[in-house]
């Protein structure tokens, strides 16, 4: 594996010694366990070259009108007065399914919060690997004159415990739209600091700016401290940010409700799924029909496989290491309508 960058000490704008986070130059071959070790270390990665050329062009274009009709917030305290926000990105720019099933944030995403949980159902032990969705997605653009934000961390929002939880509950990315400086407002992050617990608090002086070309992306875990940077050059910086979530897990945007139903049927099964239309191996967001606990996604589905089978067809195909038949009520009738089999369990 071959580093652009390292963790190496700097000085900042206030003559402290920092710690930069790493640099990884993309390439197609490189593993997503790679990215992980890094992230896993130092809490957060530059990935350069994210983006090819022609998707940056793109991304662009696309996302230009978008933010034009955006005005800036009202938030003083936390969003920014001088930043633009556009949300639901899934319903306004086709780039988005490339992004987020990019192999390297794709794959790093499942490797984190994938992690399984073994669960006891009567006297069968089982493992239960958690499903993923998007939580959130966001264009940020932050105009010159907007100071920088709070450091917080994003799984907050989940009222996250930390070591307490034992695991990760986001990970997420920001891909410079234009290019990302000291100066500008690039992303602040504590290298690091997914290591404390909650009793310390992250300093602004502990933070290193993200400095990266536009195509580039940081990745970085929710349990990480971060903001966005104060801009103090004379022109706009625009990233575009997504977070991968455990599916258990209230999206902090409701993609529900910011998808036109039009634009997500056009969408493939794949990201569907991610947008919260399906049923893990824990029945998160299971839909009844026909008496039976069925996966949501048949809601979306023109011609619905029988709504007994729906929930399990498909699921261990994706992950034919785990077998819940027999195990967890996935089939069985409910409440006081049991089976000989079920009576003797």
């Amino acid at each position: 594996m071959k580093l652009t960058g390292a963790i190496s000490g700097r000085r900042s704008r206030r003559g402290i010694l920092l710690h930069c986070l790493r640099q990884l130059q993309h390439s197609r071959s490189r593993p997503p366990g790679e990215v992980v070790d890094v992230i896993r270390r130092d809490g957060g990665v530059i990935i350069d070259g994210f983006l090819k050329p022609s998707a940056l062009a793109e991304l662009h274009r696309q996302l230009e009108p978008v933010l034009d009709q955006t005005r800036c917030g009202d938030d003083a305290y936390f969003a920014g007065t001088k930043t633009r926000r556009a949300d639901g990105l899934f319903g306004r720019l086709d780039l988005m399914p490339d992004i987020a099933l990019h192999p390297l944030y794709y794959g790093a995403a499942k490797k984190i919060l994938q992690k399984p949980v073994p669960i006891w159902a009567g006297d069968d032990r089982v493992e239960i690997v958690p499903d993923i969705q998007v939580g959130v997605t966001q264009a940020i653009q932050i105009q010159p004159g907007q100071g920088d934000q709070r450091l917080h961390r994003d799984d907050s929002s989940f009222l996250w415990r930390h070591p307490d939880y034992g695991r990760e509950g986001r990970v997420q990315i920001m891909v410079a739209v234009s290019d990302f400086s000291e100066e500008n407002g690039g992303t602040l992050v504590i290298p690091g600091s997914h290591l404390w617990d909650d009793e310390r608090g992250p300093r602004r002086e502990e933070a290193v700016s993200t400095c990266m070309r536009a195509g580039s992306a940081l990745i970085w875990i929710g349990s990480t401290y971060h903001g966005g940077g104060d801009n103090s050059s004379d022109a706009a910086r625009t990233g575009l940010t997504m977070a991968f979530d455990l599916a258990c897990l209230r999206q902090e945007e409701n993609q529900f409700l910011s998808i036109p139903r039009d634009k997500l049927l056009g969408l493939s099964e794949e990201i569907q799924r991610l947008l919260g239309w399906g049923s893990g191996e824990n029945l998160m967001g299971y839909v009844e029909r026909d008496g039976q606990m069925v996966d949501a996604h048949v809601l979306l589905e023109k011609r619905s496989r029988p709504a007994h089978r729906a929930l399990t067809e498909g699921r261990t195909r994706e992950r034919p290491h785990v077998s819940l038949q027999g195990s967890l009520p996935l089939n069985r009738p409910r409440g006081g309508c049991r089976t000989r089999e079920d009576s003797h369990r």
